[in-house]
């Protein structure tokens, strides 16, 4: 029964991540694009001062927000004993890093749109890279919660399609 609940916890995260970086992707694809088009005319009002500035601090600060609350959850998962509760918190803590990050990347996408500040693109490209390194694996699951062997096996077991 612990199998099968630690096999739907682990493909709903693993499920939402995907389709968060499905959306993500390409609405910054489409604005990289039009941003660099030389035959687009950009009738858009540009965004100065004061929004572009808070768009930033908005951005940066999300990214070590996401990193700082992931890692204070994980150190709540070390501490429990039970394999699903360490699962479940992991799951809600790759979530809320998950929609931290997407966030990051709809205001980048917003920004470089409005500003065409190539700040935005830095700062997407440091999103992905956290997009990439918090997907879930049972690795990542393992060394994050310090795991015994025998409950490493058991999440690879889990990560297996079924």
């Amino acid at each position: 029964m612990e199998t099968q609940e630690l096999r739907k916890i682990y493909h709903r995260t693993e499920r939402l991540t995907l389709i968060i970086l499905l959306i993500a992707l390409p609405a910054f694809g489409m604005v990289y694009l039009y941003h660099n088009s030389g035959s687009i005319s950009k009738d858009l009002p540009q965004l100065s001062g004061f929004p572009n500035g808070f768009l930033m601090t908005f951005s940066v600060t999300l990214l070590v927000g996401q990193y700082w609350a992931f890692h204070l959850n994980m150190k709540k998962a070390i501490k429990q004993g039970e394999l699903l509760e360490k699962v479940k918190i992991y799951a809600k803590a790759t979530t809320q890093r998950f929609l931290f990050l997407f966030l990051v990347s709809i205001s980048s996408t917003i920004g470089l749109l409005f500003s065409g500040n190539p700040f935005f693109i830095v700062v997407f490209a440091l999103a992905l890279v956290f997009f990439s390194l918090a997907k879930p694996s049972p690795d990542r699951m393992s060394r994050l919660m310090k795991l015994k062997k025998e409950d490493r096996e058991l999440l690879r077991e889990i990560a297996r399609p079924s």
